[in-house]
């Protein structure tokens, strides 16, 4: 999310005690948010250092699905967003659901009737975020109904997402508006996770998904609209791709709209555009699709960089910002 909020560390999404825990309101803080002790920090470099990773993961943990570009966003840029997940064996009749933050960054959590939420944004991780996520899916499994699960001890020879759920399935991310898809339904929610949620919800900065390309959300955070790309190619060409676009002036997305930079996720790059204000998802449709053409031909190009392009890619490289 794009900033904190807080809920009770005692009651799960409709309410329920979550057992050993104490009365004390705990933030909803994820990796890249600043740290609740108030050091001006990042969690991640704060308080968060405690999750240092216990081996490294692969540069893509997500390589493979059909979504990974999705649910990279997912972990990293969207505020609140869901998919169903398509199980494979024993449990394929299990339904489950993909989040992107759950109250207290949990890893995972039962619902009443069973059914199972698995977060992506979360307060610790191994350094494989896809073993992370299987991990907590596997013990959500068998975890009781209200309850939040754990993120356990995951190495190297962990389960990967890619090893649970049906890798060929693209899924249908839903972006929300708020964080009631935390609970069972609006009626008989307690009144503080109730006031969590709306408190939550106040700080989710409006996001769409565009339609007429993949894996493209648009988002306003303030006084500013952007479009942020994350794209499934590896990094060196799509830089060479962008700097070829770049030097032919044909890197827009219209009149006023600029490539600011890029941001590096989960092996993936990111690349995002400032909007003027006022533009809204559905007017970036169609200037998205022209670039995605363009991008591919660019992309299909084997001639080497020309000198204005090789300083156009200078320029990119200098824009890139990697999120951890």
């Amino acid at each position: 999310m794009g900033r904190r909020s807080t809920a009770k560390r005692t009651n799960g999404p409709a309410g329920d005690t979550v057992a050993g825990t104490d009365q004390t309101d705990i933030p909803v803080v994820g990796m890249r948010e600043p740290c609740p002790c108030g050091s001006g920090r990042r969690y991640k470099a704060c308080h968060g250092r405690s999750a240092s990773a216990v081996f490294v993961g692969p540069a893509r943990p997500f390589d493979g699905l059909a979504s990974e570009c999705d649910i990279v966003a997912m972990r990293e840029l969207v505020p609140a967003a869901s998919a169903k997940l398509k199980l494979v064996g024993e449990h394929a009749d299990r339904d489950v659901t993909l989040v992107t933050v759950l109250p207290m960054a949990w890893p995972a959590l039962v619902r009443q009737d069973g059914s199972i939420l698995v977060g992506m944004q979360v307060n610790v991780g191994s350094g494989d975020a896809s073993r992370d996520v299987a991990d907590a899916l596997i013990a959500a499994l068998d975890a009781a109904p209200g309850e939040p699960v754990a993120l356990g001890r995951v190495t190297a020879e962990s389960p990967q997402l890619q090893d649970i759920i049906d890798p060929s399935v693209a899924l249908d991310i839903t972006v929300h508006d708020n964080f009631d898809f935390w609970v069972d339904g609006a009626g008989d929610v307690a009144d503080d996770v109730r006031a969590s949620l709306e408190q939550a919800s106040a700080y989710a900065h409006p996001t769409a998904k565009l339609a007429s390309v993949p894996s493209a959300y648009w988002t306003q955070m303030g006084e500013k609209e952007h479009l942020r790309w994350m794209m499934p190619y590896d990094e060196e060409p799509l830089l060479n791709a962008l700097a070829r676009l770049h030097a032919a002036g044909e890197d827009s997305l219209g009149e006023d709209t600029r490539l600011v930079g890029m941001f590096r996720a989960q092996g993936l790059v990111c690349p995002v555009w400032d909007l003027p204000l006022g533009t809204g998802a559905a007017a970036i449709e169609e200037p998205a699709k022209a670039f995605g053409d363009r991008l591919a031909a660019a992309l299909a190009d084997p001639a080497p960089l020309t000198n204005d392009e090789r300083r156009a890619r200078a320029g990119l490289t200098t824009r890139q910002v990697t999120l951890r």
